[in-house]
């Protein structure tokens, strides 16, 4: 059976470009893990995100040793990978979800997923089964090339990422990126935070200074008023950790609980325009 809950939001609303996702209004960017706690529940929230309103969806690659994640993110992973996720998998659910899904998909994964599987394959099959774009939270800006050029080559935008660190950094970062970038808002690896401090609301200045590409924040966002905070500076909100929370919590009886989620979060970014 196809699936029903996509079709709702119609064609009309068809947007695969990433930049222009931020047009109207704040954009809701959630990310999952995926295979998380399997294939067919991943296809479940895919739907289920899309149906509420996001604007785009990362989806992660699991990996054995995601340095770049809290224990929520990381511990998704070794589920995902216990189940039998692969690569190869991600792709094919990629490819059977496509036809209903009308927003920018994401690849969100480190490098050495990407350099095992063959950069030229990997980039193939990301524009095979219409993947918009990759986040390699690993991968230095300075050294991106190897991976940019056949990216650019095939149509799909490689998301270059901003932390507090950057400082010198950002100008060059900014200018020369396209998509949008990821703020990261805070030091340390992904996870909900009571507070989020300054960090993020000085990079996206300091950022928008320079270029007038979108400017997403992530890290550490896991509230509806967290999101509504941001809202009022940057451009879009990324959530991964609180919504990959429900999942673990509830497992394959997740949909209706991460779908009301992301519900409240994309009227929070509504009220904070």
């Amino acid at each position: 059976m196809w699936p029903r809950l996509p079709n709702t939001r119609g064609l009309a609303s068809m947007n695969k470009n990433i930049e222009k996702a931020f047009l109207n209004g704040k954009a809701f960017i959630p990310f999952i893990t995926g295979g998380d706690p399997d294939l067919e529940t991943t296809e479940k929230v895919l739907y289920s995100l899309y149906e509420a309103g996001a604007d785009m969806i990362e989806i992660g690659v699991p990996f054995s040793d995601p340095v770049a994640e809290g224990p929520v993110i990381e511990e998704a992973d070794k589920r995902a990978l216990e189940a039998g996720c692969t690569v190869d998998k991600l792709f094919d659910l990629v490819d059977r979800v496509r036809p209903y899904i009308k927003v920018p998909l994401l690849f969100m994964t480190y490098y050495n997923p990407v350099f095992a599987y063959g950069i030229q394959k990997f980039t193939d099959r990301c524009k095979s089964c219409d993947l918009n774009g990759l986040i390699v939270p690993d991968l230095p800006f300075e050294e991106r090339d190897e991976l940019l050029k056949p990216c650019m080559s095939r149509g799909i935008e490689l998301i270059s990422l901003i932390a507090p660190t950057s400082e010198e950094r950002i100008k060059n970062i900014a200018e020369n990126s396209r998509g949008f970038l990821y703020c990261v808002s805070s030091l340390g690896v992904t996870g909900e935070r009571s507070e989020l401090g300054n960090d993020a609301r000085k990079m996206v200045e300091q950022a928008k200074r320079f270029s007038g590409i979108p400017c997403a924040v992530g890290f550490g966002v896991s509230t509806h008023e967290q999101a509504k905070e941001i809202a009022e500076f940057a451009d879009g909100v990324i959530i991964g950790s609180a919504i990959v929370r429900i999942i673990a919590r509830h497992g394959r009886g997740c949909i209706q609980e991460v779908s009301q989620f992301a519900k409240k979060i994309k009227q929070a970014l509504s009220q904070g325009e």
